[in-house]
């Protein structure tokens, strides 16, 4: 009979223990994180562009970590030369407007309209305002074509 006493005490200080632990689990406080560095990967650009010549440029988004919600955007902005931005889907980009990234692999089209040095800052932001910069810069191409070629 004492040795059930006791081991009814035991039994009921672990419910008791049990039961402070769920409680003190339950917290509404959870930490879900959000915002996760990224960055975006290029393949390599021509460095020579001939007026009207258009650089195809292979991009492709990766993140550190996954938030479904997460959006990303990209703009430009133009300081040396003239030419034209556009996306695949033919999207002609304004210096400075935020357009939506496509996906996360997507092609840009730089088509130059100037024979002196171009340089073109592309800025990725996400939705936290997390921003990556790639500058690209093209030199005028002024070879001459030999004829049959």
């Amino acid at each position: 009979m004492y040795m059930r006493k006791i081991l009814s005490r035991i039994l009921i200080g672990c419910y008791v223990m049990g039961a402070l632990l769920l409680v003190g689990a339950c917290n509404d406080n959870v930490d879900v994180q959000q915002s996760y560095p990224f960055s975006i990967e290029t393949m390599p650009v021509p460095k020579k562009l001939k007026v009207g010549e258009t650089a195809e440029i292979r991009c492709q988004l990766h993140r550190d970590g996954r938030f479904e919600e997460t959006k990303y955007f990209i703009r430009y902005f133009q300081p040396d030369g003239t030419g034209t931005l556009k996306m695949s889907d033919g999207t002609v980009l304004l210096p400075n407007d935020l357009y939506p990234l496509p996906g996360e692999t997507f092609r840009l089209y730089y088509t130059s309209a100037s024979t002196d040095q171009q340089t073109v800052d592309v800025y990725f932001q996400d939705s936290f305002g997390q921003l990556v910069q790639l500058t690209f810069s093209f030199n005028n191409d002024n070879s001459k074509e030999e004829p049959g070629e």
